[in-house]
């Protein structure tokens, strides 16, 4: 049981869209009898010159989940004619409900609304805080919405960098991009960005980074008060009839064995009593691809 749901096709060019899935159809959430894998994985054709950097907001995915699914892939150096995985399936993560919900683990943001013909959800890749400068978990809302939003850096950051004026205006130099989604938690939120590269790291002062498409395409959806769950789940399990799935966000300090105990007690705690594949479990959690891999029945 290895590697699941690949699609065949071989892009030559990357997708237009920054969002997956990019379409109502393929956003919608399975029934009851399909698989819990939503969307579908793609392989990329090198062409002479590209870089992991580079692909990663062409792709519209995360530098890091990208470089996280091809394993010993060099980010700067890429073998014209090779194929480099573009990991657009996932998993959703536990207990998810609508509105909005950040797992910080895998660094992705999922928007989740109901309409009249089912449930979708639509998933964008983000930037959140270094190590200290945390982005903080827990149950928040959206309290403002502001369009071309001035930044103006807290006295934490200006004494870290006295280089920073007291107030940076709208424009090409903000670091807030063009839209900004205000959380219940005071200084923080979900924003744009000027620099794109920094989408998909831990880079930020504990705000949530977007592509300028995304947050544009996201602002439009949400409203104040939209609920806003920040997680932090390396590990994600789904079931549907005797097929277990099992995706990892292993972060870099992790401990496996520690990560392999936990992945062992979520799936005792699961209504599943089916047959186990425990290499593949031990194999996801060391290589941490963050890749939906078929780990359970058939």
């Amino acid at each position: 049981m290895t590697l699941y749901l690949i699609t065949v096709t071989i892009l030559t060019c990357t997708p237009a869209y920054a969002w997956y899935p990019p379409y109502p159809t393929q956003s919608r959430l399975p029934g009851t009898s399909a698989d819990p894998v939503i969307g579908q994985n793609q392989l990329y054709k090198v062409r002479a010159g590209d870089t992991l950097v580079e692909l990663a907001p062409k792709a519209g995915l995360g530098f890091l989940a990208l470089l996280r699914a091809n394993p010993g892939a060099d980010p700067w150096l890429l073998p014209t004619g090779g194929t480099v995985l573009l990991p657009y399936a996932f998993l959703l993560p536990p207990g998810i409900q609508p509105g909005i919900t950040v797992n910080l683990a895998e660094m992705r943001l999922y928007y989740l609304w109901r309409e009249t013909h089912g449930t979708h959800v639509r998933v964008y890749p983000v930037g959140i805080g270094r190590s200290g400068w945390d982005t903080p978990e827990g149950k928040f809302e959206i309290t403002r919405k502001i369009v071309d939003p001035a930044w103006n850096p807290p006295a934490s950051l200006r004494r870290e960098n006295p280089q920073l004026p007291s107030r940076i205006p709208p424009g090409a130099d903000n670091p807030l991009g063009e839209y900004w989604l205000g959380l219940s938690r005071d200084g923080y939120g979900i924003h744009g960005t000027n620099k794109p590269y920094g989408v998909g790291r831990r880079i930020s002062h504990g705000c949530l980074r977007l592509y300028p498409a995304d947050i544009r395409d996201l602002f439009a959806r949400v409203e104040t008060g939209t609920a806003v769950y920040i997680i932090n789940r390396p590990l994600k399990f789904a079931h549907r009839d005797n097929r277990l799935f099992m995706e990892v966000h292993r972060p870099q300090e992790a401990d496996s064995e520690a990560l392999y105990r936990e992945a062992l007690e979520q799936v005792a705690r699961m209504p599943w009593r089916g047959t186990i594949n425990l290499e593949a479990i031990r194999r996801e959690i060391a290589l941490g691809r963050g890749v939906p891999t078929l780990v359970g029945g058939e």
